[in-house]
């Protein structure tokens, strides 16, 4: 007779309930575990790959292996690359050795957990590189995102990749922080709608219903399940600085930091990733009132919880030893740990009465579930059709043309007039592509830069000449004046600027692979914050000089975070990390083959004094300085366009919004429909603007057609009366007349 957990056709309760019954606590406690870096369990070989003796060390302390971080990640801190780790071809292979292995070392055949690295695309050899979150927030596109995250799906589970940990849930609230490029955007409604997109591509649809024995899995072959992170408030550490304290109050956390997280729960989230940031004093993966009260009992998430690395042992410095600690973050809600000393005592800890075996079966319970619902005791080692690179170069390029915005444009410097026959492409990002890609980025053996695109695309005739002028860090200004000779010669020039998240093998790194200290040009990322928000003194004397030459001169920023640039060019755009063929869709903008239709997804100080700077701050009589003024310098969801448009009063019928939209101008262009509410009648202080919703428009020169966007969510059901702002960005919203509308048992009257 088989086995009921062997049976694929039995309900997948009853066959976690009959493992469990057949492990041992030592069984049990393993499955808890995530102890290993992935790429420690293998060598390549002459023939393909070998087991190390790391893997067997580990797979024998607890008769299996409940999951394994990055079999497949390459960088500088893994130190993988094309010379020693799996490519495209041949990482389903290696997957599928491993996975042998450990089902061998487990008596009862427990299948592990592989999880990876999917921020941008699945970070691995050949994978394909999306631009970073910040860009994708710059599009306020959820299908096109949708569309890039299922292409990364695919991606990972074809080459044996079984768990995606992808960032959506961090809101940027301090860009001198180094992951400000991990967030979507600083604020909650257009995170929740990406969050949700996120979900919704990756995983697919995951209801058990309608499978059968013969495809008995939740997720289809060519999704994974996502551990969003982090939960939560970890955008909100003080100073901008990596993992420090967060000082929020519970309904900051719930208005700004939470909704994302809501959503990704709603939309079907198999996993959460807790943050290591503190919220009221305790550490999110020791916060029982975060993971277990709110998460599970108030949301009725269902899920696995996962801390991020290390960040169990760090609740030692509550509890006294790392025994304690693994118990803390056990009875507060985690279930799998990443690199932990203190999950691998959680058998001393049910000696000492610290956990019951119960909390403990309820946490491995989770972990099984999932296996089970991948599919994984009846195909160990199966994979899904590694799905086309063409198509994933393709949507990465298409996220990076609607993530450019176009921030000024004075005198129509852009796009690049059909006289400008000599241009000069300038600046320390304007050949490469390397600092195109972002943090948790795989090395890339092709891209396209600025320079590349600009010659494959401009005119045939056109005199493109090339200069870098500086380094991105570092006071070296002798590259200045060859530039200068450049630009002065030259019709239009190009200046590419920006930051840098790209490490180096000389990156010093923590146990848990945030960078020590920023080496080379790395000036973003985790581990680099910034005190101050300037591009550095080379590249600020660089821009200076080439201004000074009164060439036309559009600045080009690729960066992670917003920096503080001057106004004194003539067009000003942000790519963002747009990728390696991001040069390709720059050069498309610049040309005018593609319009600009990136919003801001963030405010843009003037200056880093001014800080904190976000469009959704609560409402108050005095809000400037004495010495300066407190707006930012460009605000949420500005953008300009190559032509533009002229919107209508907005009309309310019911639970939607009408807005009539005019192109007048004479070229096609798209809008993104900004729709903020104001709250009037409050029980507690209101901010002074939130996004409610946002709809695209495309429409041809002379075109108008009517938006109809939906009005009236659970962002509403407890107001009395709001002002309702149709706009183009935060700002002008401010500016518009308002249609003042009172809710009044989930009515809406105007």
């Amino acid at each position: 007779m088989t086995d009921l957990y062997r049976d694929p056709t039995a309900p997948v309760d009853d066959r976690v309930r009959d493992l469990l019954a057949r492990m041992t606590l030592r069984e049990r406690v393993g499955q808890l575990n995530q102890r290993m870096y992935g790429w420690d369990a293998y060598r390549r070989t002459a023939d393909g790959f070998e087991l190390t003796d790391a893997l067997r060390a580990e797979t024998d302390r607890f008769a299996g292996l409940g999951a394994l971080y990055g079999l497949f990640r390459a960088d500088a801190w893994s130190g993988v690359d094309h010379t020693n780790g799996p490519g495209a071809q041949d990482s389903a292979a290696l997957a599928a050795l491993v996975q042998r292995h450990v089902i061998a070392s487990s008596r009862l055949g427990i299948p592990a957990l592989f999880v990876e690295e999917v921020p941008h695309g699945h970070m691995a050899l050949d994978g394909t590189v999306l631009p970073v979150n910040l860009a994708v927030g710059a599009t306020w596109d959820p299908d096109l995102y949708e569309r890039a995250a299922a292409h990364a799906a695919a991606e990972l589970r074809a080459r044996g990749g079984h768990l995606a940990l992808v960032s959506a849930l961090d809101i940027a609230r301090d860009p001198r922080w180094g992951r400000t490029e991990e967030c979507f955007t600083e604020d909650p409604h257009l995170a929740a709608r990406l969050t949700e997109a996120l979900v919704r591509g990756m995983q697919g649809d995951t209801s058990a219903a309608g499978c059968t024995a013969d495809t008995p899995a939740a997720f289809a072959p060519d999704k994974a399940p996502v551990v969003l992170k982090h939960f939560a408030g970890q955008g909100a550490t003080v100073g901008g600085r990596n993992s420090a304290e967060s000082e929020l109050g519970l309904r900051e956390l719930h208005d700004i930091h939470l909704p994302a997280a809501r959503a990704g729960v709603r939309a079907g989230a198999a996993a959460l990733m807790s943050a290591y940031n503190e919220v009221d004093g305790l550490p999110c993966s020791g916060n029982r009132a975060l993971l277990t009260q709110l998460l599970r009992d108030d949301w009725g998430f269902e899920g696995l919880v996962m801390a991020d690395g290390l960040a169990v042992d760090r609740l030692a410095r509550i509890t006294g030893d790392k025994v304690s600690a693994g118990a803390l973050a056990l009875n507060a809600g985690v279930d799998l740990s990443l690199w932990d000393e203190g999950f691998t005592h959680l058998e001393e800890a049910v000696e000492r009465g610290l956990v019951t075996e119960t909390a403990l079966d309820t946490a491995v319970a989770r972990v099984l579930r999932l296996k089970f619902r991948l599919g994984l005791f009846e195909r160990p080692d199966s994979t899904g059709e590694l799905p086309s690179p063409r198509q994933g170069r393709e949507l990465s390029t298409a996220l990076a043309r609607a993530a450019v915005t176009l921030l000024h444009n004075d005198g129509g410097v852009l796009p690049m007039p059909a006289t400008a026959s000599r241009v000069a492409v300038i600046g320390p990002q304007s050949a490469t592509t390397g600092h195109q890609l972002g943090d948790y980025t795989a090395p890339q053996s092709s891209g396209v830069s600025v320079l590349d695109g600009l010659r494959q695309l401009a005119p045939p005739g056109t005199d493109i000449r090339h200069s870098p002028g500086c380094a991105l860090t570092g006071d070296d200004l002798s590259g200045i004046p060859e530039a200068v000779a450049a630009a002065a010669a030259s019709d239009l020039a190009v200046l590419v600027l920006g930051g840098s998240s790209a490490r180096t093998p000389d990156t010093g790194f923590d146990a848990n692979g945030a960078a020590r200290n920023a080496v080379s040009e790395m000036t973003c990322g985790e581990g680099a914050d910034l005190a101050g928000l300037s591009l550095g003194r080379a590249q600020h004397a660089l821009l200076d000089a080439i201004t000074a030459t009164g060439t036309p001169t559009a600045v080009v920023l690729i960066q992670g975070r917003p920096h503080v640039v001057p106004e004194q060019a003539g067009a000003l755009l942000t790519a963002w990390y747009p990728g390696p063929w991001g040069g390709e869709a720059i050069a498309e903008i610049l040309l005018g083959q593609a319009e600009p239709t990136g919003r801001l997804p963030l405010s843009v100080p003037r200056s880093v004094v001014q800080l904190p700077v976000h469009y959704n701050h609560k409402d108050t009589e005095y809000g400037g300085y004495v010495d300066a003024t407190a707006e930012p310098l460009y605000s949420f969801g500005h953008g300009l366009s190559y032509t533009n448009f002229a919107y209508g009063p907005p009309r309310i019928e019911g639970r939607v919004i009408e807005v009539d939209v005019t192109n007048t101008g004479k070229r096609q262009g798209r809008s993104v429909v900004q729709v903020y509410i104001r709250r009037l009648l409050t029980r507690v202080w209101p901010r002074m603007l939130e996004l409610h919703a946002f709809q695209a428009v495309e429409l041809g020169p002379g075109e108008c057609r009517s938006v109809e966007i939906p009005f009236g969510t659970d962002q509403l059901e407890q107001v009395g009366a709001v002002e309702v702002r149709v706009a183009q960005s935060a700002r002008a919203a401010l500016a518009v007349e308002p249609v003042v509308v009172r809710l009044e048992a989930r009515q809406v009257r105007v």
